[in-house]
């Protein structure tokens, strides 16, 4: 395995981070998200604090998911047919209304009773979260030249993951110290941030000239394309049945109940842990980019996660499992970079919105469905056996993939530029 920087790319992380318009797009994710994080942490202890079931943890998954599912395709197309930067905030006004909805249900100004309406709110969620990755990804093309996707690629990491840090454990202080309603509140405070972020940036857009094509006929286009490319499929495919096997944020409140014997604040820091550890493999690969042997990093990577998995089902002591949680989410973190830089590399201009709803579906939505998964799992064996369980079907999927896909298994990152 080598990490080595690639000759051809002159500019520095700091270089690339002084460029408004690519500081603006960075400035949107991240607040972006903060505002979910910070929805997700409360909504998981709201659920759980009402339903006392690891199950009713599952259903927030499939709740945000099936909605996900339904409106990706559609996303993509309109990304790729509309002004990004103005749909970017629309999105943005949908995050902030599912925190207002949030915030009148846990404040009881809302004539409803039961845990519906805040599954109806996390459904909402999941129609806007199928634009904002779409949006993102398009517009990072647009701030940056080609040759400095890999390394851009690593500092988007890290702002994703900074923002997966700091809204956990944001989220877990303000429930602890102000309530429910005051975490759903500065989620619809950061939301206005990230639309705000948009709307000051400066982007030229791509010029569509002549007749749209047809919305199916387009969305089946970018299917053929992703399919038909085996290094895109085989690392969206290795990521998704990971984190839908492997997946063990979503069971933390019924870990920490019943485990590891800990309140909102501990939700907060293990929540944070994975994040954290991915962001220090983002600087690291932000400072120098991986572009030999990357298959076999990727690999590896998604072997380790497995490990963690199985590690922490099998700990009973809240700090080590805080650790193994860090490794967890640094082996992730390799993943992610080098899944978006393929994405970036490989995927054309015209098509950039559709190729990246369908990562979506491949891999945003596989912590949702995974959450499902993992909450089914837990009812029907316990938490510690469903965990375990998950982590050495990983290691299966890991196996599996080098088997089955030496492509991907060969593949140097600097082949596609």
């Amino acid at each position: 395995m080598t990490l080595s920087a690639d000759p051809q790319e002159p500019d520095s992380a700091l270089q690339l981070l002084a460029r408004p318009g690519f500081s603006l797009v960075l400035a949107y994710r991240i607040f972006a998200m903060l505002s979910y994080q910070i929805v997700a942490v409360t909504v998981g202890w709201h659920i759980y604090e009402v339903t006392r079931n690891p199950f009713s943890l599952g259903l927030v998954g499939l709740a945000e998911v099936l909605p996900f599912f339904c409106v990706a395709p559609f996303a993509g197309y309109l990304v790729d047919h509309l002004p990004r930067r103005r749909l970017g905030m629309v999105a943005c006004s949908g995050l902030v209304m599912t925190a207002l909805v949030l915030t009148a249900v846990a404040q009881g100004w809302l004539p409803f009773h039961g845990v519906w309406p805040i599954y109806a709110a996390i459904a909402l969620t999941g129609m806007v979260r199928a634009f904002l990755s779409p949006i993102y990804n398009a517009l990072f093309a647009r701030v940056l030249e080609r040759t400095q996707y890999a390394r851009g690629a690593g500092l988007g990491a890290v702002v994703f993951q900074t923002g997966m840090v700091v809204g956990p454990a944001l989220g877990g202080a303000l429930v602890a110290w102000g309530g429910k309603g005051v975490a759903y509140g500065v989620a619809v405070g950061v939301s206005l941030i990230a639309l705000g972020c948009l709307a000051a940036l400066r982007v030229s857009e791509p010029v569509h000239t002549g007749p749209a094509a047809p919305i199916f006929k387009s969305i089946a286009e970018g299917g053929r394309f992703v399919l038909g490319n085996k290094i895109m499929v085989g690392a969206m495919a290795l990521d998704m049945f990971s984190v839908l096997l492997g997946g063990v944020v979503a069971m933390l409140p019924a870990f920490l109940h019943e485990i590891l014997h800990h309140g909102p604040e501990g939700l907060g820091v293990l929540r944070a842990a994975p994040a954290l550890g991915s962001v220090c493999v983002g600087l690291w690969l932000a400072r120098r980019p991986l572009q030999r042997n990357a298959g076999r990093v990727l690999l590896f990577a998604v072997a380790g996660f497995g490990l963690c998995v199985i590690g922490f089902g099998l700990s009973s002591n809240f700090w080590l499992s805080a650790a193994i949680l860090l490794f967890y989410g640094a082996f992730d973190g390799v993943s992610v970079v080098v899944r978006s830089t393929i994405l970036q590399l490989a995927t054309p201009e015209e098509m950039r919105g559709r190729v990246s709803s369908i990562n979506g579906i491949f891999i945003s939505s596989s912590n949702e469905l995974g959450a499902f998964y993992a909450g089914t799992m837990a009812k029907l064996l316990g938490l510690v056996p469903a965990v375990v369980l998950g982590g050495f079907a990983v290691l299966s999927v890991a196996g599996i993939t080098a088997w089955k896909n030496p492509t991907l298994r060969r593949l140097n990152l600097r082949d596609l530029h």
